[in-house]
């Protein structure tokens, strides 16, 4: 695909990056999103990576984004490590399949290296990300909310190889997201865009079975 750029976000990309984002999660994990309420909040949370935020523009439109908050995994004698987790992650819907995530997600782990970042936790369909290095929670020892609780969605990628030394962690995840349990200003927010119908997917339930699930063995 040709005339791509990979650049920084900038203030005059705000509404531009929000309209993608609603059109990217749009009935894909419930009926209707929240996830473009999720970017209108993050860039002013203190956990929110701005070096990190990146647009995907072709022949100058934006096509596609990517945006980190900072994370945490902390050890059994209580000591942390800062690490990042990315999301949301998007393309938009005509241009998806076409390997453009990838590359958003190859040049954001390439300058994240260049800040001292080497892992980066995320939760999703592993069927998106296992392609992309990314493994099981249980396979790095990292567990959520409890001691041995290994969630299906939580998917660990490594940008320094061997980063992860093998003891038990607990995942700390940014406090950014939680604006989106308010469900009433999400709904406000959301009459600033055009109506779009909500509905019922058969890709909600398939991440609701993966989000609701654990690795045991």
């Amino acid at each position: 695909m040709k005339n791509l750029i990979i650049r920084l976000e900038e203030e005059k990309d705000y509404r531009a990056v929000e309209e993608l984002t609603r059109e990217a999660f749009w009935n894909v994990y419930k009926p209707g999103a929240d996830e473009h309420y999720f970017v209108h909040k993050m860039r002013n949370h203190p956990d929110f990576i701005p070096e990190l935020a990146f647009v995907l523009e072709k022949d100058g439109k934006i096509i596609g984004n990517i945006m980190y908050t900072k994370a945490w995994i902390e050890d059994e004698n209580g000591e942390r490590k800062e690490i990042l987790s990315f999301g949301p992650l998007c393309v938009a819907p005509e241009y998806q399949r076409q390997k453009l995530g990838k590359m958003l997600i190859e040049h954001s782990f390439d300058v994240a290296r260049k800040m001292g970042y080497d892992v980066n936790i995320n939760f999703g369909n592993p069927g998106n990300y296992v392609s992309r290095g990314f493994v099981s929670c249980k396979k790095k020892n990292i567990s959520f909310v409890t001691p041995g609780n290994f969630p299906t969605a939580l998917l660990v990628c490594e940008l320094v190889p061997n980063a992860l030394d093998g003891r038990k962690w607990m995942y700390i995840p940014s406090t950014a997201a939680d604006c989106c349990e308010d469900t009433a200003a999400v709904e406000l927010f959301d009459k600033t865009f055009m109506p779009k119908e909500k509905k019922w997917m058969p890709s909600q339930e398939e991440f609701y079975i993966y989000s609701h699930s654990s690795v045991v063995r």
